[in-house]
């Protein structure tokens, strides 16, 4: 079982990040049409569990599925979609994960989400500091269990999705 753990921000994350990106980029090649860091480990001060969460962004997800075993190769898991429409899912550490891919094809309403939430807790360091905390007292409270501890941040995640996407929406 895993245990869900949050941790102080570490500077090595994005260094993580960057090299993880390279090998994503080598593996997968002509598909990747971008890779960005996302998630609680891509927003400097921002307490979270050790895992870097990757945006890809690929030409064609059905493509994609060709590279499979490339991805398997370097470690990860193929999960498919996971629960989410269109997307590829890979998890890479096992019990002590320590990466996340989420893959979707270019113009999947997914991914400016995804970037929306991550530069308004970067630009928002109030807002980061409160989802610390909620990200904190879940993990003490779900006793490990991955569902209890999404759903204990469900509601402050979608309310501050929300802001995000207005955010972006007037900055257009």
């Amino acid at each position: 079982m895993r245990e869900i753990v949050v941790t102080p921000y570490d500077e090595k994350w994005p260094q993580i990040f960057k090299a993880e990106r390279l090998l994503i980029q080598a593996l997968l090649g002509d598909v990747v049409k971008s890779v960005h860091h996302i998630g609680s480990t891509s927003v400097p001060g921002l307490s979270a569990k050790p895992v870097i969460d990757i945006l890809l962004e690929v030409s064609d997800i059905n493509e994609l599925d060709q590279y499979t075993p490339a991805m398997v190769n370097a470690g990860y898991v193929a999960r498919g979609e996971n629960g989410i429409a269109g997307r590829r899912y890979f998890i890479k550490g096992g019990d002590q994960r320590s990466h996340q891919v989420h893959a979707f094809s270019s113009g999947d309403a997914q991914i400016p989400a995804h970037l929306a939430f991550r530069d308004y807790l970067r630009k928002n360091s109030d807002i980061a500091r409160e989802y610390a905390e909620i990200k904190r007292a879940a993990a003490l409270l779900c006793k490990n269990d991955a569902h209890r501890y999404s759903a204990f941040k469900t509601n402050f995640i979608e309310h501050h999705l929300q802001l995000a996407l207005i955010e972006l929406k007037d900055r257009e």
